[in-house]
């Protein structure tokens, strides 16, 4: 017997050490579809991360954690393509500690305080909440950071970083958070949660080039074996990702000094957001650059993309702008083989090595340059827009120093070979899913034993008192003329009158369905009055009705605070 018991207990092991290596994947199509909400860099890298979930998460079901909708049944779907033999669970929000045995939440931001809160009522140790940072600098992520801090969150909760700058920009926000902490509440702030560094990942083997689209793309450029096409896959917004006109000024500079017979091409391959951008972007380069022949594909079609990739001989991300954390566009050219010009910028400081291709050098100014800039933007009086464009205006990326990489890798076909093919290696051994996913396991299973490790359980808050939304009723108890007590007192059906509709017909004259919130469900409302018509005269107190239907107590009295809303009950003796 002993034996069968050390048997069992190994079991319950492993399966735990299993569970604590798998994370329930909080879905909302905003961070994960980028067909239906819009193609931004969030969605695409969601719609990818949960593929690559999907396909290479070693764990023993998938559970998705969700509101409700079309959603669960997409990727369910989408699961039993990728994984058929995978069991699979949708798990609703309002239900959520129905995640067990997995002890944490995977969210699709860094702004996860609301599921902080929603885990109070559990208490903090309950599971473990991992977000990801895309863009860092909106006002609501700015907010959102400042809301973490100040929630119940523990150090088994993670923020993943996808670069070694975002979690630098990140650590300082959080600095002056705890510096207001201290100087408020003359008290030490609460720990943080956890910054790793993990990149987003990619689909290596989808951006292999296509000869036949390459060759396609050159001759509709009319460049030959001897030139140098160079191509961009972006958002094509001098506000939001990357001021053209510098660039086209470098361009021009390496256009002028090419050996004879040589020429220089650019694709922008994206998509335009208003009349305003494409505007920048086409007039600029007519008026800079007329003599580097100019093309714009178009970033919504997968076609254009892989065309971009399979024609172009170098790969050019030159951002300038904030809103770029991480910069998954040169991780895809990589894995096409392509070599890289890139600003020395943010995330590409981590992926873009000396080996894979060149990284312009940038510059800013101290931080009380741009107050003005930051506090209109916090104040309102300036757009998202209008503060990227300003911190843009005074950030520069080096005109020479990108015309002299140009010039360098126009000049020696062999480099470009070498870098690209370094860089096709570097995708595959960094940045495949296949090998980004084990790592969030990792953290996972960390976060786990971290919250295991709580010397305290944290206590719980109760789930009608939370400081960020408490019940209306306790919030607004100074409104009604009494607060109702269904305990020991009875009630009886009022007599209807002729012709009045009954339950089922009022609420559906009501129709709380068309807002798709109604408050208990129709049956149970339905049993409630039918228990208290078979009361008759002597009517049925609230614990009468509770055994009567075999519904709780809070069910039957949000049951009857209706009933007598609509008169369809009173108070025995009235």
């Amino acid at each position: 017997m002993a034996g069968r018991a050390d048997t069992l207990a190994l079991d319950g092991a492993e399966m735990t050490a299993r569970a604590d290596r798998n994370a329930a994947i909080w879905f909302a199509s905003d961070g994960y579809d980028p067909k239906a909400k819009g193609i931004n860099g969030r969605r695409v890298a969601g719609e990818s991360f949960l593929r690559g979930f999907l396909t290479h998460a070693d764990v023993d079901e998938f559970v998705l954690l969700a509101h409700g909708g079309a959603g669960p049944a997409a990727v369910r779907a989408a699961a039993r393509d990728l994984r058929p033999d995978m069991p699979f669970r949708a798990v609703s929000l309002a239900d959520v500690h129905r995640i067990s045995p997995l002890g944490c939440i995977n969210y699709p931001s860094p702004n996860f305080a609301t599921e902080v809160w929603r885990r109070a009522p559990y208490g903090a140790a309950a599971w473990s909440i991992c977000g990801i940072t895309h863009t860092t600098s909106t006002a609501g992520v700015m907010q959102g950071f400042f809301d973490l801090r100040m929630s119940p969150h523990a150090d088994w909760d993670a923020v993943i970083c996808t670069s070694q700058a975002v979690q630098a920009s990140v650590r300082a926000q959080m600095d002056l958070i705890d510096d207001h902490i201290r100087r408020r509440f003359n008290a030490p702030p609460p720990p943080r949660p956890q910054l790793p560094v993990i990149p987003l990942g990619i689909h290596t083997a989808e951006f292999a080039p296509d000869p036949a689209a390459g060759a396609a793309l050159r001759a509709r450029l009319g460049a030959g074996p001897e030139d140098l096409v160079l191509t961009t896959i972006a958002r094509l917004t001098p506000h939001e990702k990357f001021d053209p006109l510098p660039v086209y000024l470098a361009l021009s500079q390496a256009a002028r000094q090419l050996a004879p017979g040589q020429r220089l091409h650019l694709v922008l391959c994206g998509i335009f957001r208003d009349d305003y951008s494409r505007r920048v972007f086409e007039s600029g380069a007519a008026r800079l650059m007329p003599e580097v022949g100019f093309l714009i594909l178009d970033g919504a079609r997968a076609e254009d993309r892989q065309a971009a990739l399979s024609g172009a001989d170098a790969f050019a991300f030159l951002i300038d702008n904030i809103q770029e954390t991480f910069g998954l566009a040169p991780i895809e050219a990589m894995a096409a083989g392509l070599p890289l010009i890139v600003s020395d910028w943010d995330g590409m400081r981590d992926t873009v090595t000396p080996d894979t291709g060149i990284r312009v050098a940038t510059r800013t100014l101290r931080p009380e340059h741009a107050v003005r800039e930051a506090l209109r933007y916090q104040g309102g009086a300036d757009s998202y827009v209008q503060y990227c464009a300003g911190v843009s205006a005074l950030t520069q990326i080096d005109v020479p120093g990108m015309a002299e990489a140009v010039l360098r890798l126009a000049r020696d076909p062999a480099l470009r070979r070498r870098m690209g093919e370094a860089g096709r290696r570097r995708a595959v051994e960094h940045y495949d899913w296949s090998r980004v996913i084990p790592r969030m396991q990792d953290l996972w299973a960390d976060l786990n034993a971290r919250r295991r490790r709580a010397p305290v359980p944290p206590p719980r808050y109760p789930a009608w008192g939370l400081p960020v939304a408490p019940s209306p009723f306790l919030l607004f108890g100074a409104y009604p003329s009494q607060v109702a007590g269904f305990g020991a007192e009875r009630y009886v059906a009022t007599p209807p009158a002729a012709g009045a509709p009954d339950v089922a017909a009022m609420l559906a004259l009501r129709d709380y369905a068309g807002l798709k919130r109604q408050f208990e469900p129709t049956a149970s409302v339905e049993a409630v009055m039918a228990a208290i018509l078979a009361g008759a005269d002597r009517g049925l107190s609230r614990p009468e009705v509770e055994n009567a239907t075999g519904l709780r107590a809070p069910a039957v009295e949000r049951a009857m605070i209706w009933l007598l809303k609509y008169d369809f009950i009173r108070p025995f003796g009235r």
